[in-house]
């Protein structure tokens, strides 16, 4: 066996398996689906020991094939259980207990030595550190990989392997940026491939920031140049069951214990015992506290301290969903003062989103009331926001309010440690958080391997300090970035008078905030720096990782352009354009029309069909649209609105909320969100929309009659 274990009880057991040994040369490995209590209470094994247990291994096999990785047995059946329940009559009644949850004071001595067969040999006293790690999450998973890919003996302790972090089912996708990537790939290459594989790439898209009334760009991220230039994988997103499942996989079920809640732990000097919720206990050299936010660990090495509120809660939600720049954008952050969003996409047809609100926390929304209220706090943003909370059903929607900690300068005491949130708690503005308890993992791992290999015995405390020295700065740093991006984004102010109360007539002025023209002077200054330092800043202590870059993380040609060219990025939508009516009752049964493509052949809005003219024409049966009232043309998929000199005129309003009269006969530049107005009257009020185009869908090829507005006409 790779790892055993021995194990001490105290009740009494009725029947022996000495004799499975005198069939196979050694005991073989029993799958996480053989319980104990399955073993002690087996009628055919009591009866016949040998054939029973060969009989049970094989039923038990088949059965944890189609289980989770995750064993949810409390320990695994090893060589040691065998040879104990052989020979000492105590085993039976203890697990019963165990099972029931009883405190029966029952102790785990962990990763007894053993020689022969299964064992790393790769450095003998590396072997011999027993790493305790209280928690199954990202952090503790990867540095569980670490430490065993190095020959270190591991156990994870984790309350429910089932569970997802956060908000369960539907907070879904963590952002993996290019450093945690490259670190895991540094820990094992074939994991971190599989990850990439699972992964939807963000980082070969425009990133930034927006402003969310208008939805006009403020910032563009390039998050693929630092990361191609030092060959490193590009960003991505993947859920988080999947990102857990892999990593469990990898680990070994064998070394996962589920179930296990750590409440309590002992260090006196020359091990670390953990107290597990039941009362059941493991020991081990050195204990690894990467047990979350509400730490555990931390609290009994530290000392209880409240985790800090941030002042937003959070609403959550995964939507069907495909954006019509799609193709050119990865994720946007939607600024508003004391709220903002974020949205990103995950692949597979879906956006995640992210609403934060200004309010003090442990707020509850009624039942079935948090898209309304979502709707009454973002409704009046761009249309990018309320389509992706249109398109989100109630019940995958979630709130929780935003915690963090500051990181505290000593980690540990003793033979333990912290590790992720436990230490870094921070606001997810950054997507860094996982990402950090990914580069802890590696680099906790890297110092109890350097001490190990002195040959001297292993100064557990020494090899914690280097830890924390190689860490501290990066970690509080990044942490304060995420705290400055959350300030950032939600005191962002367009106009003047914005949250000025009584002077807030002043936003009908238009007039710039003085902040958000300096603050996007500064930000376009020190952002690449930051995103240069944050992705890349790592990369030089990465050892056994050689730097490259892959062919299919190519970005598009086209991508420094649109950095720089707005109206180059508008031209690479890939969607169908669309008037869609501003009036809700007609919105409802509304279609919409469909814009002609072809530049040969321009929209033609009129009141009336024109079966000899050589565009589309568009159907508009009001009083006030003249015959031939606009036409709309296209043009390198930019759209251009021309008046007709029609009798009542054209207007525009934009997404700044500017309105204006289109000069006759002269085309004017029209983008997604503008109204564009008919007359003079709201009833021939119509909004640009772009969007992705189901298959089904008609496209204009003749004159296109608007059926809803001959029916506004009749009543």
């Amino acid at each position: 066996m790779a790892h055993g274990y021995s194990s001490t009880t105290t009740a009494s057991s009725s029947f022996h398996l000495h004799l499975y040994s005198t069939i196979y040369d050694g005991p073989p490995s029993i799958s996480s689906g053989l319980s104990v209590r399955c073993l002690f209470r087996n009628a055919k094994l009591q009866k016949d020991p040998s054939t029973g247990l060969q009989n049970l291994i094989v039923k038990s096999n088949r059965k944890s094939a189609k289980m989770c990785r995750c064993t949810r047995s409390r320990m695994a059946v090893t060589c040691s259980l065998l040879e104990t329940a052989s020979s000492t009559p105590s085993t039976s009644a203890s697990y019963d207990q165990r099972l029931q949850g009883g405190n029966n004071n029952t102790t785990t001595t962990m990763f007894k030595e053993e020689e022969g067969e299964g064992r790393n040999q790769a450095n003998s006293a590396s072997v011999g550190i027993r790493i305790l790690i209280a928690g199954g999450g990202i952090g503790g998973l990867v540095l569980a990989l670490a430490a065993k890919k190095k020959g270190f003996n591991v156990k994870v302790l984790e309350r429910d392997a089932s569970a997802i972090r956060g908000e369960g089912e539907y907070r879904g996708p963590i952002q993996i940026q290019s450093n945690a990537l490259a670190a895991l790939e540094a820990i094992d290459k074939d994991v971190a491939e599989e990850v990439m594989r699972n992964g939807c790439i963000t980082g070969d898209r425009i990133n930034g920031l927006v402003d969310g009334i208008s939805g006009a760009w403020y910032i563009k991220f390039d998050t693929f140049t630092p990361a191609a230039e030092r060959g490193l994988p590009v960003t991505r997103v993947i859920s988080r069951m999947a990102l857990q499942q892999i990593l469990a996989r990898a680990v070994g079920e064998d070394i996962i214990e589920n179930n296990s809640n750590v409440v309590d732990f002992e260090d006196d000097g020359t091990k670390v015992k953990v107290t597990l919720e039941d009362g059941f206990h493991y020991e081990g050299d050195l204990l690894v506290g990467a047990d979350g936010i509400w730490s555990k660990v931390r609290k009994k090495l530290f000392g209880p301290k409240e985790a800090m509120y941030s002042g937003y809660t959070c609403y959550t939600g995964i939507a069907d969903f495909v954006p019509p720049d799609i193709e050119t954008v990865g994720y946007r952050v939607f600024l508003g003062y004391k709220q903002y969003f974020v949205s990103s996409d995950v692949g597979c047809g879906k956006m995640q989103w992210y609403a934060f609100y200004n309010e003090p926390a442990g707020g509850v929304d009624p039942p079935n009331g948090r898209k309304e209220r979502l709707l009454k706090l973002f409704g009046h943003w761009c249309d990018k926001v309320v389509d992706l909370l249109m398109a989100t059903p109630e019940e995958r929607i979630l709130r929780r309010d935003i915690y963090d900690r500051i990181p505290i300068m000593t980690w540990s005491k003793g033979r333990v440690t912290l590790l992720g949130d436990s230490v870094h708690a921070m606001q997810p503005n950054l997507g860094q958080g996982g990402c950090m308890a990914i580069e802890l993992a590696l680099e906790l791992e890297k110092s109890l391997k350097q001490i190990s290999e002195t040959g001297q015995s292993i100064d557990i405390s020494a090899a914690f300090k280097r830890y924390e020295n190689e860490r501290r700065l990066r970690v509080a740093v990044i942490y304060a970035l995420a705290r400055m991006a959350a300030i950032m984004a939600s005191t962002y102010k367009p106009y003047l008078g914005v949250g000025l109360g009584p002077l807030s007539f002043l936003t009908k002025l238009r007039i710039p905030h003085p902040g958000r023209v300096g603050g996007r002077f500064f930000i376009k200054m020190g952002m690449p720096l930051m995103l240069d330092w944050v992705l890349g800043g790592n990369s030089s202590k990465l050892e056994g990782r050689v730097p490259s870059c892959r062919l299919s993380e190519k970005a598009s040609d086209q991508l420094g352009r649109w950095f720089e060219d707005d109206d180059a990025l508008e031209r690479a939508l890939n969607a169908e354009w669309y008037l869609q009516p501003t009036d809700q009752r007609i919105s409802s049964i509304s279609q919409g029309i469909c814009l002609s493509k072809d530049e040969n052949k321009p929209s033609i809005i009129g009141n009336t069909a024109l079966p000899d003219s050589t565009g589309v024409s568009v159907v508009i049966s009001f009083p006030q649209v003249s015959e031939r009232h606009a036409c709309i043309t296209c043009k390198d998929n930019l759209f251009f609105l021309t008046d007709l000199r029609s009798e009542h005129g054209t207007c525009i309003i934009d997404v700044e909320g500017r309105r204006y009269r289109v000069p006759p006969n002269f085309p004017v530049r029209i983008r997604p969100s503008y109204v564009i107005e008919f007359g003079p009257h709201k009833q021939a009020a119509y909004r640009v929309k772009v969007q992705k185009a189901s298959e089904e869908e008609e496209k204009p090829n003749g004159t296109r009659r608007d059926c809803l507005m001959e029916l506004e006409e009749t009543d």
